[in-house]
């Protein structure tokens, strides 16, 4: 019973609730299109991308502590990994075979909803299981990779593979709902990797706050913060979503407040810290407010 409780560690529950997060906006999609959905279908979406995030979660806290990394991390609320395995290395194994189960889940999920739907959901389900095993290991190899597959995660992947298993179909609403998701996710991780810096350098990382520097990434990070807003605006205008999803820009203050603190702070970790945590707020806050705007719309 002990060991069950510490595995809630790599589980990283505090931040399970943005799978949830985004995945609420593909159902406010497929709502705002379709009308109405499969109560049943909805929750066996919810359960898939929460079992995919616990899994992403677990499988990063293995990696990196094989790697050795969050041993040279500085920890923070948001970034350095939990400290689990570092305080309990008895537990690394079961924590990649609670990595496994949860993909294995996520894997069943979707192979109940091909045999609804079909196999034309097979590319999206494949892809997001590459990025769900290949992250850690591989993807933090790439600065690009590094950088895009947080957000095709959560975003692409989890919006619009929601959408689909509720309606059956791919829709360009969907698609630009899930932008929102995708550059907002991409950010987290972005910004989460400015405290790690020296520690990913020394085991052989390649993201661009070590490629190219914090300031110059806070720039991407800044342009990224931008493009998630201006994908709400351009969904509205181009008739994609309905005007209550202009209800997703009331996070612009905050984001504001976080880019122009990500720029001044970006090689001031202690000063830096707050507007982690503002990042954090946008990630939730964000999405939340968008699927609200598609179910009133």
């Amino acid at each position: 019973m002990s060991n069950m409780k510490t595995l809630l560690g790599p589980m990283r529950v505090p931040f399970l609730i943005l799978a949830p997060a985004c995945a609420l906006v593909g159902l406010g999609t497929a709502v705002w299109t379709a009308g109405r959905v499969n109560a049943l279908y909805a929750v066996f979406a919810f359960v898939g991308a929460l079992y995919a995030h616990i899994s992403v979660n677990a499988y990063n806290e293995y990696f990196d502590f094989k790697s050795g990394v969050d041993s040279r991390t500085v920890r923070t609320p948001f970034s350095g990994g939990s400290g689990t395995l570092q305080a309990h290395p008895e537990l690394a194994s079961k924590t990649l075979i609670m990595a496994t189960a949860a993909a294995a889940i996520t894997a069943a999920i979707g192979v109940f909803f091909l045999a609804v739907w079909g196999l034309a959901l097979l590319p999206l389900g494949l892809l997001g299981l590459i990025v769900i095993v290949a992250y850690t290991p591989w993807f933090t190899r790439s600065p690009v990779l590094c950088l895009v597959a947080p957000g095709l995660g959560f975003g692409t992947l989890t919006v619009m593979g929601t959408d689909f298993v509720l309606t059956g179909t791919y829709s360009w609403t969907a698609f630009i709902a899930s932008l929102v998701p995708f550059f907002l996710v991409s950010n987290l991780l972005l910004l989460n990797q400015f405290p790690d810096v020296e520690a990913d350098r020394s085991v052989g990382r390649r993201h661009f706050p070590i490629l190219i520097g914090r300031r110059k990434s806070s720039i991407i990070y800044i342009a990224f913060l931008a493009a998630a807003y201006v994908s709400i605006l351009a969904g509205v205008v181009l008739g994609l979503l309905p005007a209550w999803a202009l209800l997703g820009l009331l996070t612009v203050p905050l984001a504001i407040q976080a880019g122009r603190g990500a720029y001044r702070h970006a090689d001031d970790m202690p000063n830096l810290g707050p507007h982690l945590a503002q990042n954090v707020l946008i990630n939730i806050a964000t999405p939340v407010l968008l699927a609200i705007g598609l179910f009133i719309g």
